[in-house]
């Protein structure tokens, strides 16, 4: 079964209604097995950006708590890849949410990562290999 990794954008998108992809967003949720696999990083961003755009993070929290978005790594046991990693793209530069995404990928063999954010289509899993991407045409 393909895994697929949720990224910020679309986590953002889903929960606010006046966002340009939430139409997009909730159609793919719609279509997607549960569950969506993560990182902290992208919760914390998540957290404060559907915040700022007047909604309710806790919603997004009871995501978490209902199993339907899992966290799926541990930053404190993937810290070496994900720093050679944000030194690898430094000149991008690579956030610790995009790395931690990054080594999801990495984790999951099988996997698609859920985005809106177009650095994915530069950054590589494993050293050249290309991140496969759930991404709006």
């Amino acid at each position: 079964m393909t895994s697929v990794i949720v990224d910020t954008g679309p986590l953002v998108a889903y929960f606010n209604r006046r966002d340009r992809w939430h139409k997009w967003t909730a159609n793919q949720m719609a279509a997607l097995a549960p569950p969506l696999v993560t990182c902290e990083p992208v919760i914390t961003e998540a957290c404060f950006l559907i915040h700022r755009a007047g909604g309710k993070p806790g919603d997004l929290i009871r995501k978490v708590a209902q199993h339907s978005l899992i966290i799926g790594i541990d930053l404190e046991e993937d810290a070496s890849a994900v720093a050679s990693l944000m030194q690898r793209y430094s000149e991008t530069p690579m956030s610790l949410a995009d790395a931690c995404l990054v080594r999801l990928t990495e984790r999951f063999a099988d996997c698609r990562l859920f985005t809106l954010d177009s650095d994915f289509e530069h950054y590589r899993r494993n050293g050249r290999q290309v991140i496969p991407l759930l991404t709006p045409a």
